[in-house]
């Protein structure tokens, strides 16, 4: 039985506009993590809340262990689905202590499933959730005490400590600075995998969702573009979207011929199951693509942006087209000059048919 499946589910909020969520469907096995990633508004995080029960679909299913919680003619409030939410804030309640917080979630789920729980019971659970989130010498203290990875840790416990069926994260890691997020999330899913929790996880962080994720669902304007592996995404994107959104490619325009694609910088040796010529684009991202100074070449170097241990350049082609290139930053190349461009992959690239 799947842990979560969502069927056709849609969700608008004006008869006006197009659905916020339309026609969606996915299913998660016990143990998964699904990391919903895409731009702003791409419908992401009103499928969370759908999910949570903190909006009501239009249309479509929503089942949890193979319970139906939702439909256009059920409802299930979001406190008898038996899942644990991580909000973007935290959502910590001030006047508890961090052990009040964990102990909350804890005693409002058993008061509600009409069990009495002995206080050394909670007191025993809250302690053992603390500690598997690293903060048990905290219990004390309160939400304004803490730092944002501790709060961000308290948030967890809370939802984890009754033990969901489903655990439903949105961007929990968006206050955090850049070199705690990093740490976080790999403590994180190191947290949720030991407990073998299902997981939605919501991000806008293309590099966030490759790494949290079993699996990734790639959003645009409320559909969902593609749904698989980080690998499968990352290097066999469905769409022209999902190849730009993912991996931040550029666009080679080429043709195809016999022996393979003719392109601007060379013949790229790849197979494709496309008639002769035929106009393409192929998906290149700057790792994919080499240079080296010519004055007989192809390309000028229009910009360099250091990144630290590397430098990406922006390369021009003759055509005007721009392709992006890394070097690493021992690897100076003055704005300017005129090199040589070619494709460098060492891997099959995505290939698009190019629209008329």
């Amino acid at each position: 039985m799947k842990t979560l499946e969502v069927q056709n589910l849609t969700k608008r909020f004006s008869s006006t506009t197009q659905p916020a969520v339309n026609q969606i469907s996915f299913a998660l096995e016990e143990g998964e993590i699904l990391a919903l990633v895409g731009p702003s508004g791409c419908g992401k995080t009103t499928t969370l809340r759908l999910i949570a029960g903190l909006e009501r679909p239009d249309c479509g299913s929503i089942l949890i262990n193979g319970r139906l919680v939702a439909s256009e003619s059920r409802f299930i409030p979001p406190e008898k689905r038996g899942i644990g939410l991580v909000f973007q804030d935290h959502a910590l309640f001030p006047h508890l202590t961090v052990f009040g917080n964990v102990a909350f979630g804890l005693r409002s789920r058993r008061n509600e499933s009409r069990h009495k729980s002995a206080p050394n019971a909670v007191k025993a659970a809250v302690l053992d959730m603390l500690r598997l989130v690293g903060i048990d010498f905290l219990a004390s203290r309160y939400p304004h005490a803490l730092s944002g990875g501790e709060r961000q840790r308290v948030a967890l416990a809370r939802a984890l400590a009754p033990r969901p069926s489903l655990v439903l994260l949105d961007e929990p890691f968006s206050s955090l600075d850049a070199d705690m997020r990093l740490t976080m999330r790999e403590e994180v899913r190191k947290i949720l995998k030991s407990m073998q929790a299902t997981v939605v996880f919501v991000t806008h962080d293309q590099e966030e969702a490759l790494f949290m994720g079993d699996r990734l669902a790639v959003f645009q304007r409320g559909q969902i573009e593609q749904i698989g592996t980080p690998d499968e995404v990352f290097h066999t994107p469905a769409t022209r979207f999902v190849a730009k959104f993912m991996g931040d490619s550029d666009f080679l325009r080429g043709k195809i011929s016999s022996n393979g694609i003719q392109t601007e910088i060379g013949l790229l040796l790849q197979p494709v199951s496309l008639p002769n010529s035929t106009l393409v684009e192929i998906a290149v991202r700057a790792d994919d693509i080499d240079f080296e100074p010519d004055e007989s070449g192809n390309a000028v170097i229009a910009a360099r942006f250091f990144r630290g241990a590397l430098n990406l350049y922006r390369l021009q082609l003759d055509s005007g087209q721009i392709l992006h290139a890394l070097k690493m930053h021992t690897y100076l190349v003055p704005v300017g000059t005129r090199v040589r461009a070619r494709i460098s992959a060492g891997h099959p690239l995505a290939v698009f048919e190019k629209s008329a």
